[in-house]
């Protein structure tokens, strides 16, 4: 099937996608362009919607064999186009949880590219169907309001202009312009939930749209949002500091707005603690049943009001 994208509004949607998603006048775009169908089609979107406003950035990892020529393949089709092109590699090996790590080791050398060459954002490939997985994957790890805000648009100079487009939207764009897109074979890997998710679903009848999912992850975006407003607004009279101890007065409020008033105490006496899921319901359920109890270096006592201060160091034997 051949796709015009002029003709077909793929060009036009994608651009004013971009300008939705910016705050600046013509913003120059880094592509992150893997070699995959999804960031093919963005290069070529973004080529035909912006063309004297791009670069592209390839990363290699150099988890796989294939890796460096599967850069220089994307490096020659952008050479074809006359599309700036930088290939970057970690400066050491990654090791430990290689998709996370693989992950912070690629926007951060995405962000060392759009500083080098004057990029103003960088836009990913994530689209539609890569916003149901996600979904489906917080769900079942029984995530709440704001992990079921899926995907954001957008965070800090991260953009992502191709949520409202599917994955086989993109894949006819690739087709259309007869690039072949290179196949990672860690994508068939249902070790990993996303892949286990994407099998799953392809085995599916279509009960699930991948378009009404970015519009339900916007719905409980705005819902997040306005829950975090409430937080602030609630946290003037709620939240009071004297010296070291926190006090939070919430017994009265629903149990949301509980949650995020006691992560927020928290975080004025150590604000890098991470605490959430299980761990922080336990918490307050001893806060609501007036135990104490300790979460990393803060001793939490419960009661009318809540209390948190530095616990004492542990006497050693």
């Amino acid at each position: 099937m051949q796709v015009n994208l002029v003709e077909g509004g793929l060009v036009k949607r994608f651009a004013d996608a971009v300008h939705k998603l910016s705050t600046l006048n013509n913003p120059k775009l880094l592509l992150a362009v893997s070699g995959g169908p999804d960031s093919m089609a963005l290069m070529l979107l973004g080529n035909a919607a912006l063309p004297d406003r791009i670069a592209v950035a390839t990363i290699d990892h150099q988890l796989r064999a294939d890796s460096a020529s599967e850069a220089d393949y994307v490096a020659r089709l952008c050479a074809e186009r006359t599309i700036p092109h930088h290939i970057m590699r970690p400066a050491k090996p990654i090791t430990g949880n290689l998709q996370s790590e693989a992950r912070r080791a690629r926007y951060a050398l995405l962000q060392q590219t759009a500083t080098q060459v004057g990029c103003d954002l960088i836009a990913t490939a994530h689209h539609a169907d890569d916003q149901l997985e996600t979904l489906l994957m917080r769900l079942a790890r029984g995530s709440g309001v704001d992990g079921l805000s899926g995907i954001r648009p957008s965070k800090g100079n991260i953009i992502r202009p191709l949520l409202e487009f599917s994955k086989s939207e993109l894949e006819e764009i690739c087709q259309s312009a007869d690039v072949t897109p290179v196949l990672d074979p860690s994508n068939e890997d249902t070790a990993f939930d996303r892949v286990a998710i994407r099998a799953w679903l392809s085995n599916e009848p279509k009960l699930l749209d991948a378009r009404r999912a970015t519009r339900t992850a916007s719905a409980m975006r705005d819902a997040g949002e306005a829950l975090t407003w409430m937080t602030a607004t609630l946290a003037t009279s709620r939240i009071q500091r004297f010296g070291e101890e926190i006090q939070c007065t919430v017994t009265d409020l629903p149990h949301e707005l509980q949650r995020r008033l006691v992560l927020s105490s928290l975080r004025l006496l150590a604000p890098e603690l991470g605490i959430r899921g299980d761990s922080l319901e336990r918490l307050i359920d001893n806060l609501a049943g007036g135990r104490t109890t300790t979460v990393g270096n803060i001793l939490c006592k419960g009661g009318e009001t809540w209390r948190f201060t530095f616990a004492p160091p542990r006497q050693n034997p």
